[in-house]
């Protein structure tokens, strides 16, 4: 990395794949900017923007929030090109600058129609925004990286790296991977239930489409699961180690294992049985803050 000088991500976000406010309709974009104005209220460090943003979902975050720092969690670079990127970016004004961390990956085979050599393909991507008129330095990003080159590459040419679907032990493994100085911000999902069969069930309803995309059973297959873990929508022992499950206690302690094996800031996806992970769950996240009083 070029510096080691860098807006904080504090050590506890939210990660929501329902903040694109490009897709909403009025209604929906107060909605997602009185939300996450309370995520900033309630002290959560950074909020990152799920499931494929566009900067200009970012850019409406930044318009609603004044001190979080607004994340890409993760925009895919077969959709938005870095010269796009680049230029968006560098129109926001020098606070929401300051405040935004893009988030960049390389999607899946079966989402990306354009995809082919991922790794070749970042590389390009990074080179582009370097390349820039307003470069996007290695400071302001971060790379969803699972596998052993990418997180090479996020440690050498971003901030560090923001993997989705991961165990403590990939966790371990990362931090290892991106050396001591490196950001290592894992996605973790969330249910907080005290039925824990029910909250494995809901645990399952967001798995089953991910056990369908090669680079997720890829990686976990790399950390030891065999194919009948990835049957019925997931095995408990997979379920166990993927997800914070169960109370307010068990979810604590579940997401200090990740800071245990290494990571330095953890990204709470709340999953609910009613909506899994396409709402707004305030009272869940008002309840969660709560819960990580301490961390924020």
């Amino acid at each position: 990395m070029t510096s080691t000088t860098h807006r904080p991500l504090g050590r506890i976000g939210i990660w929501s794949g329902a903040l694109h406010a490009s897709r909403a309709d009025d209604a929906g974009r107060k909605a997602i900017a009185e939300a996450v104005a309370e995520l900033e209220e309630l002290g959560y460090g950074t909020v990152w923007l799920g499931g494929n943003p566009s900067p200009d979902d970012a850019a409406a975050v930044l318009a609603a929030t004044r001190t979080i720092t607004v994340a890409t969690g993760i925009l895919s670079i077969w959709e938005h090109t870095p010269e796009a990127v680049a230029a968006r970016i560098a129109a926001l004004d020098a606070d929401a600058r300051e405040r935004f961390l893009l988030g960049l990956g390389v999607s899946h085979s079966v989402l990306a129609p354009r995809y082919a050599k991922p790794y070749s393909a970042m590389v390009a991507y990074l080179d582009a925004l370097d390349a820039a008129p307003e470069p996007l330095d290695d400071t302001r990003r971060v790379l969803a990286a699972l596998g052993p080159k990418m997180l090479k590459l996020a440690a050498g040419r971003a901030r560090g790296a923001h993997p989705y679907l991961v165990t403590t032990e990939h966790t371990a493994q990362a931090r290892g991977a991106l050396g001591p100085d490196a950001v290592l911000a894992p996605e973790v999902s969330v249910v907080l239930d005290t039925d824990l069969d029910r909250a494995r069930t809901t645990a399952r309803n967001m798995l089953a489409m991910y056990l369908q995309l090669p680079n997720y059973t890829d990686n976990l297959l790399r950390l030891g699961y065999t194919g009948s873990d990835f049957e019925d929508g997931g095995s408990d022992r997979l379920l166990d180690g993927l997800f914070a499950l169960g109370d307010a206690e068990r979810v604590r302690a579940r997401t200090r294992a990740y800071f245990d094996a290494g990571a330095d800031h953890v990204a709470l996806q709340v999953l609910t049985a009613e909506e899994g992970g396409a709402g707004l769950p305030s009272a869940v996240w008002r309840e969660l803050a709560g819960v990580f009083a301490d961390e924020l």
